[in-house]
């Protein structure tokens, strides 16, 4: 039997001592009078994580200073703000930069360089004096929210590495003397040249001479509920590879039959390069026995013009890169074995680096001119939002479909497929009626409209078509039949079990609208997507975290801290 020991605290100081900080992602007191069971911190920590994952997916840009012609920071703001980029990454604490920042809301992550990192990890002052000067001074002013320590500095420099960990704590200390460690959070970008065996995905591990370095900044991440940060480069990893992979696969354009990427290991399909390499990632983190850290991509894109033996350097593949590459991170979902970690990217980059060395690609990556224009086209501002359905088209079950094939279709759409299902889950609008045809319908016309426009297709295995009738008429909820408008006379909904009130468009409340049906959005594209259909926590129980279940996980943690009283 376990036995336990009564805190000597009321539950008023409980609460501002334990649960609070835990909240905010401070260090809990582990010295205080009040102590808690494990149990509730490992609630506190799932409830964070979806805290995290609620927030969904967002795509940001990298502002590089190797411009011959930058424009002032105020142009470059203004740019930033006309074409709607809400996340922005520095390669240094440039003053001019965060001054024009201020009160605009754009998220901001600042840079420590390569040539800083030395410094700050041999001397706390030096630390100290680097967050008074280009993070406390700015916040809360500007929006800053993460500390980037150097750039690839294992690989770069790798003579800093046994104290590129000693710099991200000294830092966090600063932070935490100048109370800001619960907003602005500490990593360090990483390139995927540590990763010695990148693919498959499954096998990935980093380069184990550097596995005491990257043991100890990982258990730094998990200590401060911070992120890993890659580079990951899908182009360097076509060109490298010399035709092993198809340029397709590079481009998260569809792959054919006969070319389907495939971990032998977990039987994953990897319909991007890009995918591939956030998993490596994260298999790479789990060899070293950690979890739960999140994969942000601080660097990634595609040159638009390279010399003569850089075929692949070209507008067109610069521009399917990163246009594909937004729709993929705004659908939500994270990579095979992480479908419930969305992938927050940063576009390299905003601007040409005519001064970088190295050759034309290396000076090519821009996706701005410094007169604002756009190298070529680009959705950027497209970033709060998917795309509506400009076809028509909806995708559904073919009616009479095999029972186990459509069960097959309905399970990869939902995993493998990053369809939004929560919609199709008991008590959710679209759960009703619940047939298997129904819920597969609803998935499968999901992923269409979030992929089609980089290759997915209404197939399933030969279980599904198109059609032009908005499914919306074709779907009932518990409450009313979808597609039924509110009786004139009554003001009720009718054909329902039971009557109620009607929304705008005269749907009744309840009813059950297909993902690019212009019923549901006036038009205007889709609707929000929910987390994807597994939580790496919670495991096949907890397929996703529904509101109900984290109300139940506060609950819970409160009645366990009566419990204990």
């Amino acid at each position: 039997m376990l036995s336990y020991t009564r805190p000597s605290c009321s539950s008023r100081s409980f609460f501002h001592a334990m649960f609070i900080p835990a909240l905010l992602g401070a260090h809990p007191p582990w010295g205080a009078p009040c102590t808690l069971h494990p149990l509730f911190y490992s609630l506190l920590l799932i409830f964070k994580l979806d805290a995290y994952l609620s927030v969904g997916a967002f795509i940001g840009i990298d502002v590089g200073t190797g411009v011959s012609n930058m424009p002032p920071a105020s142009e470059v703001v203004a740019i930033l703000k006309a074409n709607q980029i809400t996340h922005v990454r520095l390669f240094d604490a440039d003053a001019h930069m965060l001054n024009a920042l201020a009160n605009t809301s754009i998220e901001v992550m600042v840079g420590v360089t390569n040539q800083e990192v030395l410094g700050i990890g041999q001397s706390p002052s030096v630390a100290a004096a680097w967050v008074n000067r280009n993070v406390a001074a700015y916040v809360p002013e500007v929006n800053i929210s993460a500390i980037a320590v150097g750039s690839e500095v294992l690989t770069r420099i790798p003579h800093a590495a046994p104290i590129l960990v000693s710099a991200m704590n000294n830092l966090h200390k600063a932070l935490v003397a100048s109370n800001l460690n619960f907003k602005v959070k500490i990593s360090t970008p990483h390139s995927m040249d540590l990763i010695s065996r990148p693919f498959p995905p499954s096998t990935a591990i980093f380069d184990s001479s550097w596995n005491s370095t990257m043991y100890q900044a990982l258990q730094f991440l998990k200590n401060t509920n911070s992120f890993f940060m890659l580079n990951a480069y899908p182009y360097y990893g076509y060109t490298k590879e010399d035709g092993i992979f198809p340029l397709e696969y590079a481009l998260f354009q569809p792959l054919s039959s006969v070319k389907q990427i495939v971990d032998p290991n977990t039987l994953y399909h990897y319909d991007s390069m890009f995918d591939a390499m956030v998993d490596a990632a994260y298999y790479s983190i789990a060899a070293l026995n950690f979890s739960g850290i999140p994969v942000v991509v601080t660097e990634t894109g595609w040159p638009w013009s390279g010399g003569p033996n850089e075929p692949a350097a070209t507008v067109k593949n610069a521009e399917t890169y990163n246009n594909n590459l937004i729709m993929r991170v705004l659908n939500n979902s994270g990579p095979p074995s992480q479908p419930s970690m969305p992938i927050n990217t940063y576009i390299f980059e905003f601007f040409n680096e005519d001064q970088r060395r190295g050759p034309v690609s290396a000076k090519s990556w821009g996706v701005f001119f410094t007169n604002g224009s756009t190298v070529y086209s680009l959705s950027l501002a497209a970033s709060n939002r998917l795309p509506g359905n400009s076809t028509g088209l909806f995708c559904i079950a073919k009616e009479g479909a095999d029972p186990d094939r459509l069960r097959k279709g309905l399970d990869w759409a939902c995993g493998e497929g990053h369809a939004n299902c929560l919609p199709i889950q008991e008590g959710k609008p679209c759960y009703y009626p619940d047939t298997l045809e129904k819920h597969a319908s609803y998935a499968y016309n999901d992923y269409y409209q979030r992929m089609r426009n980089v290759g997915g297709t209404c197939d399933f295995d030969g279980t599904a078509t198109t059609t032009t009738s908005d499914p919306i008429m074709r779907v009932t909820s518990a409450f009313a039949v979808v597609g039924t408008y509110h009786n004139k006379d009554s003001e009720e909904c009718v054909g329902g079990m039971i009557p109620v009130a009607c929304t705008v468009n005269g749907l009744c409340n309840g009813s059950c609208v297909f993902t690019g049906s212009d019923i549901a959005t006036d038009g205007k594209g889709f609707p929000p997507t929910a987390l994807g259909p597994v939580s790496p926590l919670l495991g096949s129980w907890g397929s996703m975290l529904y509101p109900e279940i984290r109300d139940l996980i506060i609950f819970m943690g409160i009645a366990l801290h009566w419990f204990w009283l």
